[in-house]
């Protein structure tokens, strides 16, 4: 069981742009591929977990999803980086299309796609850490019993300024290499639950 770092996708790794759904509209941030080949290179696995509700909207298909990661490991690859594995949510209790339209536990801030990750690759939660841009992002890394970091891109900033109440991320970030340079800090801090 090892560590690992699981990071949000829209507005963590790549550019939040609403419901991406084109390939066309995959911008990422200029320090992306950096960030994600530092974690590679301290031997920690990079897992992307990632709400996408479109897909039960009827917004984009689940092989859009697909086409999109391809296109963020390309991108990578020409950096010498890599993910080790993309898990995603298409539900949603709205939805439209019937298939996809229920509540889950995969929908962060619920664990299953951390729960299938750590089965999968043999990872450890505890030893681990969540990065995002939303609240349920860090509520999930405490759910799992994680260390937490909120980056300011995305909605962070927005996110950041309404707390909730009893949460509160381990360390809150400009960006997803601030949150790298953290990690890389910090990989032996103790869990521990920070009041702000």
């Amino acid at each position: 069981m090892k560590p690992a770092v699981f990071l949000d996708r829209d507005g963590t790794l790549i550019e939040d742009v609403g419901y991406l759904d084109s390939l066309s509209r995959v911008a990422f941030y200029p320090w992306t591929v950096d960030a994600i080949r530092m974690l590679n290179r301290a031997g920690l696995p990079v897992v992307v977990v990632t709400n996408q509700s479109g897909v039960a909207r009827g917004m984009f298909d689940v092989a859009l999803v697909g086409e999109t990661h391809r296109v963020i490991d390309a991108r990578l690859a020409e950096g010498g980086a890599r993910v080790d594995a993309y898990y995603y949510c298409p539900h949603h209790p709205d939805g439209t299309v019937a298939a996809y339209a229920r509540s889950c536990d995969c929908r962060k801030p619920g664990r299953g796609m951390i729960d299938q990750a750590a089965a999968d690759l043999g990872l450890d939660p505890a030893q681990s850490f969540v990065v995002g841009d939303k609240w349920s992002d860090v509520e999930l890394g405490r759910v799992v019993g994680a260390r937490t970091i909120l980056v300011r891109t995305g909605t962070g900033a927005e996110q950041e300024q309404r707390p909730l109440e009893g949460l509160s991320a381990h360390a809150v970030v400009d960006n997803l290499a601030g949150a790298v340079s953290w990690i890389l800090l910090n990989p032996q801090s103790t869990i521990h639950n920070p009041q702000c």
